[in-house]
């Protein structure tokens, strides 16, 4: 099966918000996962809904979308494409990867998640699922919640980092003010300062303290547990200093 990754430095180059790329991309595709920018925006639906339209009409037979928006799934739901919606939680990789990997090195967490409970979920788990809605059928019309195996706060997380790395490595609960002045002095965008802000409050306050059953269901198999990818990352060296 051939794939093509759509992005603006890809050829044929593709952008969300310049609508002549999509025919050319578009062009031969049976299959696509959507990633859209800025999910949760108001644009959101109308910019899927249209970029489905046009997929269906070119050809195209199956979506698969990672979301977080609502009106983005109503849209693809009603584009008349085989539609598989995926709903992940906080990725594993955000520790090794993305913007927890600095915090993680320095050997203090700094976060204003409190003791809140999440269910982190590892970002292979969910390419697995992806591929696996994309190739096979029999998961068209699903909406997939995509959670870890177990429910751990931000503390127990960096603890397990630290067993795996055997470096003394704290997570320190701070207040959402303490945080922001925290991310402004160090430079970070207002809008994404904002943001996480947000989504810390989220978990502080338990809104994501559930466990969901949507790996197992795609693939037959329980979630991998986020002490198997850490002790995994520490081997590859990931957070050596």
């Amino acid at each position: 099966m051939a794939v093509r990754a759509a992005s603006r430095s890809g050829t044929p180059s593709f952008d969300w918000t310049d609508r002549s790329t999509w025919g050319p991309t578009l062009r031969g595709v049976t299959g696509m996962y959507l990633v859209v920018p800025d999910l949760g925006s108001p644009q959101d639906a109308e910019v899927v809904a249209a970029f489905a339209r046009q997929a269906a009409a070119a050809g195209a037979r199956r979506a698969v979308l990672l979301s977080v928006s609502e009106g983005a799934e109503r849209a693809l739901e009603h584009s008349g494409l085989d539609w598989t919606v995926l709903r992940p939680r906080w990725f594993f990789q955000n520790f090794s990867e993305d913007f927890l990997l600095g915090p993680v090195l320095s050997g203090e967490v700094r976060l204003p998640a409190g003791d809140g409970k999440e269910a982190f979920v590892d970002v292979e788990d969910i390419a697995e699922v992806a591929v696996a809605a994309l190739t096979e059928d029999g998961h068209a019309g699903w909406h997939y919640e995509l959670s870890g195996p177990r429910l751990m706060t931000f503390g127990d997380a960096v603890a397990e980092i630290a067993r795996a790395t055997g470096r003394d490595i704290g997570y320190v609960p701070v207040t959402p003010e303490a945080y922001v002045d925290e991310q402004r002095a160090q430079g970070v965008p207002e809008e994404w300062v904002q943001l996480s802000a947000g989504l810390y409050e989220y978990v502080r306050s338990g809104g994501l303290a559930t466990l969901s059953d949507g790996v197992q269901r795609a693939l037959g198999r329980p979630p991998r547990d986020f002490s198997e990818y850490a002790e995994t990352a520490a081997a590859q060296g990931v957070w050596n200093t």
